[in-house]
Order: structure tokens, then C-alpha cells, then sequence
């Protein structure tokens, strides 16, 4: 018999007596598992047929990782059970807080949820309204310390240092995390510990682990090992291993031994529960699609701002391009050279947005819009893609801003009291001295508010990091002790009529010239 039980652990079969139950002595699953009708090759994975059984010992306060990013690779089904066990006063750590009826927004619409930790609420109104009306906790942090915290709280770590946020209300404290029903923040984040290392300043993070991980994959095997599909890996393949129970929704369950072993994502050491998904509806947050025939670009601001962003790229540059005016820049790449777009979501090669028969939901960048991506992509977690980030080895970043100051001080992620974003993967993405920081934006605001200012006075997003700005009146260099260099100008445009529209004072390059712009 115990040659037999060998013999079966080594082929991934169950011997027909005396190897039923549950792993390491556990008890049998609950009702709704299928383990009465087979367990995993390990006897340790317990196969449920039921969501509502996998997660019906969530309970009241407990802390719930949920895998996704946006809406992409969400456990709808884990999600919607949920809704039915009626649990409360959860703590649901996510990237995002998906839409208001759908994902996450259907937990905060039933007040199921107390608290959330993310870094980026943009998408989900309710959530801002519950958040600033005092009726819901909102712990926003960077995005890749996000994925770092949950990386290092599988790997047993208990804290690490960064840089990111340092010099911004994450390291100083005092943003606010609960507010009174009177406007008033009622819970402010704490500052954190600093540590000079090598003459840079880094802040001491905490490592994040949780009662239970909520992950949606694309197909696992019954032995419990996972595989996600194009951009749905995102958070959930961390979020698998920082969880004391990790229950994975897929779409597919295979007989073990159908992946080959150099192909799985996540091995079965940290999956617990595995369910088949009865129903996914996969919706697309931000459909984004081409036509056959591209509309000529108009001559209008933010198409100034690009062209002359796009000369920012050069062959073999790896690039991360921030939401709005630095994503359109990729649509102005010279057809001369090669430029590796990064996504913080997990994609390197990003290509074009989709004709409408290549849509794909789960294949979006980091604004959720869907794209392609071009040949010798690839595709990989977010802790993966931060550490890309804060390594250095991307070449440039590019993204929008609320205000700059004349130092390279930036501000791109919350108004007090008023806008709640987040701060997405912004800090991390200024936060490495290695990569060049270039800010487009629109000169003024729309009330002719200056944005290039002397001191920023909304919440950094990051301290003496911007190297150039755009915007579609002038090109200024960055220099953290010396301040702005004005070194391109508009065609009819003077310096003087940029003084009058700029918050602060600049000197002007002997070599000033006209703005360049790229050929269309």
C-alpha cells in the first residue's frame, strides 16, 4: 500500500482506498466542494463547486486581498458571492475599487466593505462620495509599494525600504484616510520611518498580508497550479501568496499534468481553493478602438503637446506613458524607430488600441483602455513591472500634472477635499533617478490658473523629479538647483507673453528656438 501511495503522488492519481480526506489531516471540505467528488492530486487544493461555499468562512472584519486591475481579471464570481454571504466590515486591499455596479462597487454599494486600501479610486464615483462623506476608510498608496507590500508579505518580509513617496504626504503623514461627516479628517495616515542609504532617502514600508486572497485566473490544473491570461495577471499573482487562504476562481480546470512546468504562474503551494467560474461577463472599463482609416490629426492644443512630445522617444527606448495626453504621443512615433512601451499593469510592447474585431478584455494598458501589443511583447505580474520601475530601467517617463513647481516638484494625484484620485503608479514612476521625467500638460488651467508654479500647493507626487515640460505654448528644462530653463517657444508667441502665463520666474536659453514638432 505504501508503494502504492507513492506510485499515485508521483503520477497525480488518487489510490482507491485509504487516501480520502482532507490535506495534512485537515477534515473533508464543506458541502459545496467538490472534494466529495475529487480533491487535488496533493490532497491539499480543495475543489468547490459552489462560490458561495469557497468563501462563506470570510468573516465579519476580515482583511480580503482582490485580485484585478480595473475591471480586468476580477473574481466576478468569488465578487458576487460575496454580495450573498451579506459578510461585513471587510478591510479589501485592491489596486482598484472597480466601477459602482460592478466589482468592488457592488460591495460598497451593499456597505459591505469598511475600509480600502488601493492606489487609485478614479472610475468609481460612490466610492469618492462614501470616502469623502465619511463613510468609508480610504487608504491610498502608491501603486508598486502596493504590489511590493503584498510581494513581501507572501515572501515573509515584514518591511522593506523605498524611495517612493519620499518628500510626499506618504512618507510626511497626514493625508487623510477617514474624514468626519462635517468635512474634517477624522483618521490621518501616519508618517513613516526614513532611512538615508547611499546618500538618497528612502521610507520604511510595511509588508501587507490578509485572511483571505480573492484571485481570478485563466485556468489551473487540479493539483491547484494557475495560469493567467495577457494583462489579467496583474495583482492577482501576488496576491496569491500573501493570503493565509487564497481561493482562485478560472475559467477552465484541466487534469494535472496538462500544463507543462516551466509554463505555470502560480504553483499550487499557494493556491487553497480552486473554483470554475460559472459566468464571467469580462466588462471592458474603457472600450478604446481604432478605425481602418485614421482620422488626420487636428491642429489643436493637446495635439501641439503631442507632436512635440513624441520627439521625446528615441530607437530602443523602454517608455511608460501616463493616462490622457502621454499615452496619445505613442500614436506619433517615427516608423524609423523601435520604442518599448511599459504598462504598470504588466505589459511590455504595447502597440496600437484594437480594431473592433481584435478587442480583447483581458488585454488593456494601465488608463483600462483596451490595446495590442506588438511582436516580442510581454506579459508579467505588477510587483514584476515595479520593479521594473523603481530599478531604473526605463529610459523615460511621461505623464500629466496639476502643477510643477520651477524645481521639478510635482503634484498629479488629489485636490483635498475635493478630487480623490489617487495616486496610481505616478510616484513610483518618478522615483528613480535614472529615468527621465518629462510632464505634458496645458499650460494654464481652465480658469487661467498658473500650473507652472514657484511652490507646488496641492500634495506632491513627487520632490525634484520632472526634467522637462511641455505644454503647448513653451519646452522648458528642469534644474533642481537652478530651476527653468526656457528653451523652446511657440511660433507667435514672445517670452514675455510666456512670463505672464507662468507662476514663476525662468531664465531664457541663449539658444531659445521656435517649438519643434513632429512630422504627422
Amino acid at each position: 500500500m505504501a508503494a502504492l501511495r507513492l506510485l499515485c503522488s508521483r503520477l497525480g492519481l488518487r489510490a482507491r482506498a485509504g487516501l480520502s480526506g482532507g490535506a495534512r489531516g485537515r477534515p473533508a471540505a464543506p458541502g459545496g466542494c467538490a472534494c466529495s467528488l475529487a480533491t487535488s492530486a496533493r490532497l491539499r487544493v480543495q475543489l468547490y463547486s459552489d462560490p458561495a461555499e469557497a468563501v462563506k468562512d470570510i468573516a465579519d472584519g476580515a482583511t480580503v486581498l482582490v485580485g484585478g486591475f480595473g475591471l480586468c481579471g476580477i473574481p466576478e464570481n468569488l465578487i458576487g458571492a460575496l454580495l450573498k454571504t451579506r459578510v461585513k466590515g471587510l478591510t479589501v486591499v485592491s489596486n482598484t475599487v472597480g466601477v459602482e455596479d460592478h466589482g468592488l462597487g457592488l460591495l460598497l454599494r451593499t456597505r459591505q466593505i469598511r475600509r480600502i486600501v488601493c492606489s487609485f479610486v478614479g472610475g468609481n464615483p460612490l466610492c469618492e462620495r462614501q470616502f469623502l462623506a465619511g463613510e468609508l476608510e480610504l487608504e491610498l498608496t502608491p501603486q508598486g509599494t502596493l504590489a511590493e507590500r503584498i510581494r513581501a508579505g507572501g515572501a515573509g518580509v515584514p518591511a522593506f525600504y523605498t524611495r517612493t513617496g519620499y518628500g510626499t504626504l506618504v512618507q510626511e503623514g497626514g493625508a487623510p484616510i477617514r474624514y468626519h461627516d462635517d468635512g474634517h479628517p477624522a483618521v490621518t495616515s501616519k508618517p513613516r520611518e526614513v532611512r538615508e542609504l547611499g546618500g538618497r532617502h528612502f521610507l520604511l514600508e510595511e509588508a501587507i498580508t490578509a485572511d483571505f486572497a480573492l484571485v481570478k485566473g485563466w485556468q489551473a490544473d487540479r493539483a491547484g497550479n494557475v495560469i493567467f491570461r495577457k494583462s489579467a495577471r496583474n495583482f492577482n499573482e501576488p496576491m496569491c501568496k500573501a493570503a493565509d487562504t487564497t481561493v482562485v476562481e478560472v475559467e477552465e480546470i484541466v487534469d494535472v499534468g496538462s500544463f507543462p512546468p516551466e509554463d505555470i504562474h502560480v504553483p499550487s503551494i499557494y493556491v487553497d481553493r480552486l473554483i470554475k467560474g460559472k459566468h464571467y461577463e469580462k466588462r471592458i472599463e474603457r472600450l478604446t478602438v481604432r478605425e481602418e482609416e485614421e482620422e488626420k490629426p487636428r491642429d489643436d492644443t493637446r495635439t501641439r503637446i503631442i507632436k512635440r512630445a513624441a520627439l521625446e522617444f528615441e530607437d530602443g527606448m523602454y517608455a511608460n506613458l501616463g493616462i490622457g495626453i502621454p499615452v496619445l504621443a505613442s500614436n506619433f512615433i517615427s516608423p524609423d524607430i523601435t520604442v518599448h512601451l511599459h504598462s504598470e499593469n504588466g505589459v511590455l510592447g504595447l502597440g496600437p488600441f484594437p480594431l473592433k474585431e481584435e478587442v480583447d478584455a483581458d488585454l488593456i494598458n494601465a488608463g483600462k483602455q483596451t490595446v495590442t501589443v506588438i511582436r516580442g511583447a510581454s506579459f508579467f505580474a505588477s510587483d514584476e513591472s515595479f520593479a521594473m520601475v523603481r530599478g531604473g530601467h526605463l529610459h523615460l517617463t511621461m505623464l500629466g500634472a496639476m502643477q510643477v513647481s520651477k524645481y521639478g516638484d510635482l503634484a498629479n494625484w488629489m485636490i483635498p477635499g475635493k478630487k480623490v484620485n489617487g495616486m496610481g503608479g505616478a510616484m513610483d514612476l518618478v522615483s528613480s533617478p535614472k529615468t527621465k521625467v518629462v510632464v505634458t500638460m496645458e499650460h494654464s488651467t481652465k480658469a487661467k490658473e498658473h500650473k507652472i508654479v514657484d511652490k507646488c500647493t496641492l500634495p506632491l507626487t513627487g520632490k525634484q523629479c520632472v526634467n522637462r515640460i511641455i505644454t503647448e505654448k513653451a519646452v522648458f528644462d528642469v534644474d533642481k538647483m537652478k530651476g527653468l530653463t526656457l528653451i523652446e517657444l511657440w511660433e507667435g508667441l514672445t517670452v514675455d507673453d510666456i512670463k505672464k502665463c507662468t507662476g514663476c520666474a525662468f531664465t531664457v536659453s541663449p539658444n531659445l528656438r521656435p517649438m519643434q514638432q513632429i512630422a504627422a
